[in-house]
C-alpha cells in the first residue's frame, strides 16, 4: 500500500500541482463574467476545472518529457536546481512521464468533447488551438517553445482561451468582455515563462534553441519584463475608465507592492525560482480581480 501511495504521490508531483492556481483562476474569472450575463451552472463549472486542470497537468509533463528527450534539461539545468524535473531526478521513467501525460490528455479530450456536444461547439475549437499549443509546445514538428513562441502561447491558453472557453460553457457564445479581461492576466502568466528564459540565457543559448530572453539579452528582457508590468497596471486603469470594469477593478492594485518587490529583486539578482516567484504575482493579481467580480455583484457600484 505504502509503494502505491508513494507511487501516485510521484505522479501528482509530476504535474507540477503548484502551479495550477493560474488555470483556476482563468476559468474562475471567465465563469464569474458569464454570472454577469445569466445563471451559472455549477456543475458544469467544476467539470470545467477537473478538465482544465487535467490540461495543464498534461501540458507541463509533455514539456518536461521532451525538454528531457531533445537533451533541453539535463541534469545541470537551472529548472533541475528548485524542482524536482521528472526523469532527471529519477522520479518517472521516460515511458511513466509520456504514459502520464497521454493519460491526463485523455482525459481532457473527453471533458472537452463533452462539454463540446452538450454545451457548445466553440469549445471543441477552443480546445483544439489549446491541444494544438499545448503537445506543439516542446513536441516536434513545430517545438514552439524553442523559437521563440512560448511567451505568446502562454498567454493565448491561460488568457483568451481559458477564459472565453469557461464563458462560453455557461453562456454558449464568446465575449468581446472577457476576452479584453483576460489580457492583463494572461500577460502576467506569460511573463511567468519570460522569467524563466531571462534567468536560463545562458544556459539555453549552450542548448541552442531560441527564446526572447537570448533574443534580446538579460538588459533589454528585464526591460520588457518591467514594461510589461506597468502595461497590465496601466491597462486595467483604462479599462475602468472605459467601464468595461467598474471601479472594483482597481482592487488588483493591492498586488502592486508585490510587482514592486519582484522587480527591485530581479534588477540585483535573477534568483533561480524566477518563474515561481513570477507566478506570486499573477496569483495575487487573479484572486484580487475574482475578489472584486464578486464585490461588484454583492455591493455594485
Amino acid at each position: 500500500m505504502m509503494s502505491v501511495l508513494k507511487r501516485l504521490k510521484d505522479y501528482f508531483i509530476a504535474t507540477r500541482p503548484w502551479s495550477f492556481t493560474m488555470s483556476l483562476i482563468s476559468v474562475s474569472i471567465g465563469t464569474l463574467l458569464a454570472a454577469e450575463d445569466g445563471p451559472i451552472f455549477w456543475g458544469w463549472y467544476f467539470l470545467v476545472c477537473i478538465g482544465i486542470l487535467c490540461f495543464h497537468g498534461a501540458a507541463n509533463t509533455f514539456n518536461d518529457y521532451f525538454d528531457t528527450r531533445y537533451k533541453v534539461d539535463q541534469p545541470d539545468s537551472p529548472t533541475a536546481r528548485y524542482r524536482p524535473q521528472p526523469i532527471l531526478s529519477g522520479l518517472l521513467t521516460p515511458s511513466q512521464l509520456l504514459t502520464e501525460a497521454l493519460l491526463l490528455s485523455g482525459l481532457t479530450v473527453a471533458i472537452g468533447l463533452l462539454l463540446s456536444f452538450v454545451r457548445s461547439m466553440l469549445i471543441f475549437w477552443i480546445g483544439l488551438i489549446g491541444f494544438f499549443a499545448c503537445l506543439f509546445y516542446t513536441a516536434s514538428p513545430f517545438k514552439f517553445k524553442y523559437k521563440a513562441w512560448g511567451e505568446f502561447l502562454v498567454f493565448l491558453m491561460w488568457g483568451p482561451l481559458m477564459f472565453e472557453g469557461a464563458y462560453a460553457v455557461q453562456r454558449q457564445v464568446l465575449s468581446l468582455k472577457v476576452f479584453y479581461i483576460s489580457i492583463p492576466f494572461g500577460m502576467l502568466v506569460g511573463l511567468v515563462l519570460l522569467a524563466n528564459n531571462i534567468r536560463d540565457i545562458d544556459y539555453d543559448s549552450r542548448q541552442g534553441i531560441k527564446t526572447v530572453g537570448i533574443l534580446l539579452g538579460t538588459k533589454q528582457s528585464l526591460r520588457l519584463f518591467a514594461a510589461l508590468i506597468l502595461i497590465v497596471y496601466l491597462y486595467m486603469i483604462g479599462m475602468v475608465g472605459m467601464g468595461v470594469l467598474t471601479p472594483w477593478g482597481l482592487l488588483v492594485f493591492l498586488s502592486l507592492p508585490k510587482a514592486i518587490q519582484l522587480l527591485r529583486g530581479f534588477m540585483k539578482r535573477i534568483p533561480e525560482a524566477a518563474d515561481a516567484i513570477t507566478a506570486q504575482l499573477n496569483t495575487f493579481f487573479g484572486l484580487f480581480l475574482i475578489a472584486s467580480l464578486i464585490l461588484n455583484r454583492l455591493v455594485p457600484l
